[in-house]
């Protein structure tokens, strides 16, 4: 083969490899995977935690309603039984036993007293130790506060969403009422 045959071959096989196009499709998915799988981790993590938050919700609202009208008596139900009367509510969402559980329900003189923030110890740490069950009874001022510490599910992204040291997100959902007379 002469020099100038080889060099010709040479150049055919240099544009024909810039022309294929096989594996492209696979080099541009390898590119795009990353960002795409994370965004959809992403969605997934918000819309599972924003749906237990929304039944975290609706259950406070239920209970709320069952106290403003006398149907649950404080004198009768427990702390440990309305605890468990919200771990029943969301239990679809959350470990057996609600072990991330917290809530306070206690009555206050008028509506300008009730809390109106998350009580913190630290930086990314609950302070619960101001939490009571204690409802007030006929024409009370009631406050219920119900806390869930969310795990993150998705490690990569823990750094993005969580709101705790720990890697939890917390979720948050109250509710201020008046008691019926009963």
């Amino acid at each position: 083969m002469s020099h100038g045959t080889r060099k010709r071959a040479c150049r055919r096989r240099r544009w024909g490899l810039l022309r294929d196009r096989r594996g492209a499709t696979a080099i541009e998915f390898a590119i795009l995977a990353l960002p795409f799988f994370l965004l959809i981790f992403a969605v997934l993590e918000t819309t599972v935690s924003f749906t237990a938050e929304q039944v975290m919700a609706n259950s406070m609202d239920r209970l709320a309603r069952q106290i403003r009208t006398g149907q649950i008596v404080p004198a009768v139900t427990d702390q440990a039984a309305f605890r468990q009367m919200i771990c029943d509510d969301i239990d679809v969402f959350v470990a057996a036993g609600c072990p991330d559980l917290h809530f306070d329900l206690q009555s206050y003189a008028s509506f300008d007293d009730v809390p109106t923030s998350i009580p913190f110890s630290g930086p990314g740490e609950i302070d619960t130790s101001g939490f009571k069950y204690a409802p007030g009874g006929a024409g009370s001022i009631n406050n219920l506060r119900i806390i869930y510490e969310w795990p993150v599910y998705t490690d990569l992204m823990k750094s993005r969403i969580a709101g705790l040291d720990d890697g939890r997100v917390l979720l948050y959902t109250t509710t201020t009422w008046q008691n019926e007379p009963f």
